[in-house]
């Protein structure tokens, strides 16, 4: 005998569910299907020559402005970590440099080269044992360059509208420094060439206002070493101070080579 349950399942239930299926499987094709939208991404989207990512940037700037400080024609790059053995590539429009404290070692033809703009370099605290000779030769602008705390024994040619030079603190020595080095410098009036190996000064421009040799090894002076020797009528104006302390000199033993200066040379002396 067939059980009733089972023909009531058969009958009933069974066409029921083939019914119910079929109905979603309709309504569920009728569904419309959600459009996806895309949303443009505006900041690299658009005209390649005016969006901010195709903007062009000089080689090495950026990591330059991110080791250093870069405002509106300043660099600062003083005590960078990691060390900074090399001058930074620069960006073209900087006028001051403050390179101090790192471990840079030489100052190549290269550096500067590009960098017409720069008026202030200060390169304080450094390792520079080596300038090459055209290093600022092309800084038409430059007006102070700072060169203390450095290991140089010789200089290199110097930019003819400098109006302050230190380079206290070094190794130079007479032999390094050219004889007319400072004298074709008709706009220098302050010149630092304290705690070095010097035995001798080196031709001055009249345009001195300071000179510091102090510390060195300077074992004599002539009557042309300031004065005009010749010239019992001539004074040096501008000058306004001189440092010759700490130099095996006696002053005494050369009593007509300040006539022409308005002050003694400061500070103690034998």
């Amino acid at each position: 005998m067939i059980d009733l349950r089972t023909l009531f399942f058969t009958i009933i239930l069974v066409p029921w569910m083939l019914s119910s299926a079929a109905r979603n499987g309709y309504m569920e094709a009728r569904k419309p299907k959600k459009e996806v939208v895309t949303i443009p991404d505006y900041d690299t989207t658009g005209d390649s020559d005016t969006s901010p990512a195709a903007a062009p940037k000089d080689e090495g700037e950026l990591p330059t402005c991110l080791l250093c400080v870069c405002l509106t024609g300043s660099v600062y790059c003083e005590e960078v970590s990691p060390e900074m053995t090399a001058v930074p590539s620069l960006p073209k429009e900087t006028a001051y440099l403050y390179a101090r404290y790192n471990k840079i070692t030489k100052i190549t033809n290269k550096d500067f080269a590009d960098i017409a703009t720069l008026r202030r370099i200060d390169l304080t605290g450094n390792l520079i044992s080596e300038i090459e000779d055209g290093a600022f030769s092309k800084l038409a602008l430059l007006e102070e360059l700072n060169l203390s705390e450095n290991k140089l024994a010789k200089l290199p040619m110097l930019p003819a509208k400098l109006i302050s030079f230190n380079a206290n603190y070094n190794q130079l020595k007479t032999k390094g420094i050219k004889s007319t080095a400072f004298k074709k410098l008709t706009k220098m009036a302050y010149l630092y060439l304290g705690n070095n190996e010097l035995e001798a000064i080196p031709q001055l421009p009249e345009s001195l206002h300071i000179v510091h040799l102090y510390n060195n090894k300077i074992t004599t002076l002539s009557d042309e070493t300031f004065c005009q020797g010749n010239n019992t009528q001539y004074i040096r104006a501008n000058m306004e101070e001189v440092r010759l302390d700490g130099n095996p000199l006696t002053l005494a033993k050369h009593p007509n080579s300040f006539v022409c200066l308005r002050a003694l040379p400061i500070g103690p002396y034998h």
